[in-house]
Formats: structure tokens, sequence, C-alpha cells
């Protein structure tokens, strides 16, 4: 039997990079990789299903699963992790503290975005500082008239505007006319070291780290998606799918352990390992459904009651049944 020809977008991380330079193969699949920064996937996936196999967004996966008729199903392998910290910026002549966010403006590239909704439960559950407590503004980070790619619904007391046509929010923060940004990529002004804009944690590490001790969660933004369609004609492709991203991971995290010459273009990259592992476990950056269970249902939660999801979505129905479990020797 022939092997499937699949499209692959996913974006160039190491932990994919034996997938696509064929060290590791998916089972019956002959894969034709493309790889693209994760707007452009999302963007093409959720408007037009144009890969068979791709990275998605956990909250937009969300959004599209609990309305239902989403066009691709989950594969637990979470390709994109990160502690959202640091995806706070604030105007720091202004703002000191979570709590002087309260009743001020914040922009958004897109309200939904996985970061977004994350660096929102962190200022609720540790800070007491809700999605209402905010008025938010929307708009393109260093372009005008970026779009919200998924529809939307938020609560009445959730007050969201659009920033005027042509501006940007990174020229709103730099100008003052708006308090704050929250976004996966960084705003221009602090990227040029403006003397006023900087992180809402000081030390986002070390606020990170704590989170972590306290709630044992590593916040997922990235999932894989396969089309529906697909998965239903070939109920053997997800488990395969998995079982090579599976692979792949750990293939990279040998080589990023070998410390007989750095892969990575940055000092003490072997010592940040081994304190990731102290911190975290052997396998911190975990594929597979139970060992993120309460990652998941922490997300789930927030994503419903900021109103993102129409209804509270379960584990279960996000990732394909033959991903959630496998076999052992």
């Amino acid at each position: 039997m022939a092997k499937l020809n699949l499209s692959i977008a996913v974006r160039d991380y190491d932990r994919t990079r034996p997938l696509t330079d064929g060290e590791v193969q998916i089972d019956g699949v002959d894969p034709v990789f493309m790889a693209l920064p994760p707007e452009e996937i999302f963007f093409r996936a959720f408007r037009r299903a144009e890969f068979d196999i791709c990275e998605l967004s956990m909250s937009s996966f969300t959004v599209k699963t609990a309305q239902g008729g989403c066009p691709y199903v989950g594969v637990p392998a979470f390709v994109s992790r990160t502690f959202r910290h640091t995806a706070i910026y604030v105007r720091t002549d202004r703002i000191k503290k979570p709590a002087d966010l309260k009743g001020k403006k914040v922009g958004v590239p897109e309200y939904q975005l996985t970061a977004n909704v994350w660096a929102r439960a962190i200022l609720e559950d540790d800070h007491g500082v809700k999605p209402s407590d905010i008025h938010w503004l929307r708009g393109g980070l260093v372009e005008a008239g970026r779009l919200e790619k998924i529809k939307i619904t938020l609560p009445k007391d959730v007050r969201l505007d659009d920033v005027p046509p042509g501006r940007t929010l990174s020229s709103m923060l730099e100008s003052g006319e708006i308090d704050g940004v929250i976004a996966p990529r960084v705003p221009t002004p602090f990227e040029r070291g403006h003397p006023h804009v900087g992180w809402l944690f000081a030390d986002p590490v070390a606020a990170a780290k704590d989170y972590y001790k306290r709630t044992g969660i590593f916040p997922i933004m990235h999932l894989i998606g396969i089309r529906r369609e697909l998965a239903e004609q070939h109920p053997w492709l997800p488990a395969a799918v998995f079982k090579a991203f599976e692979l792949a991971k750990t293939v990279a995290l040998e080589k990023l352990g070998d410390t007989s010459s750095t892969k990575v273009t940055l000092p003490f990259v072997e010592e940040r390992l081994m304190e990731a592992r102290a911190l975290m476990g052997e396998d911190f950056w975990s594929y597979g459904v139970e060992k993120n269970r309460k990652t998941l249902e922490t997300f789930l939660r927030h994503h419903h009651s900021q109103g993102l999801s129409s209804r509270l979505v379960k584990v279960e129905e996000l990732f394909h049944p033959g991903t959630l479990e496998t076999y052992k020797l």
C-alpha cells in the first residue's frame, strides 16, 4: 500500500526538526513539510483548513471545538509551551504591580490568543485582576489592521474595543495612550529600550518558577491537529503522528543534553537544561493527556470563564481517541 502524501505545517523547532530532516518518520506517511510562522499556519488552518497536519493554537482550537464542526482533531503533542509572565508589558511609569491594571487600558493583538488566555488566568488567579477589570483594546502589534481570526462573543461585563484605524498597539504603548500590552511577541518600544516600557513582573523568570512550584502548571500554547476527514478515513493516523512527534522530541532532548558540543548558539544551555529538570522533572516538556490533565483542565476552565468557549469543553473532546492511550512493554 502506498504511503499517504500529506502536507504538514509546523514551525522549525528543535523538537520537530528530526521529523522535517527525515531522522524520524511518521509510519505510513510521505510528508511534505512547510516551516511557517504560527500566525500564518493558524490563519490558513482555521480559515480554509489548508493543511493535512499542522500546528494549532490551543485557544482557537478550543473555540472551534466548543462550537462544533472543527475541521481538525487534536493530537496531544504540545510543540509550544511557555510561561506567559513575559507576555505582559506595561508603562512602568504608572503600573507598578498587577493590581494597578484595574481600570486601565491594555492592548491585545487578538483577545482569544492562547498567550492572552494564560496571562489573564495568571492575573486573576494569583493577583485578583479579572478580565472585566480592564478596558481591552484590540489591534495589530506592529502592523495596523490585524483581525481576530476566530469570531468570539464575550461576557457583557468585558469591554473590548478596536484601536483607531491605522494605529498599532506598539505605537500606542510608546505614546502612553494605553497602559499595557499582552502579546506573545515583543512590542517595539520594549525592544528599543523605551525608559517607561517594561515587564509587569520585574523578574518574570522568578515569577514563573514560583508559579510552577505552586501549581505544577507549564502552560500549553500549541498542539498538533489532523484534518478530521483524514483521521476518519485512516483511524491509525493520529496514533502514528503522536508517536512520531514524541520520538522527535526525545531525539531533540538527547542532542540538547550532549555536552560534547553546544547545539544552540547560546552559552550555558546545558546548565539551563539541568536547572529545568531539577525544577520540573526529567520529562519537563511532556506530551500526552494524562501527564498534562491539570494544565489542560485549568486552561479549559479559564477559556470558558473568559467567554471564549461557549461551553466548558472536556479534555477528551480535544483529542482523537487513538492518542489517549498507548501500548506498554
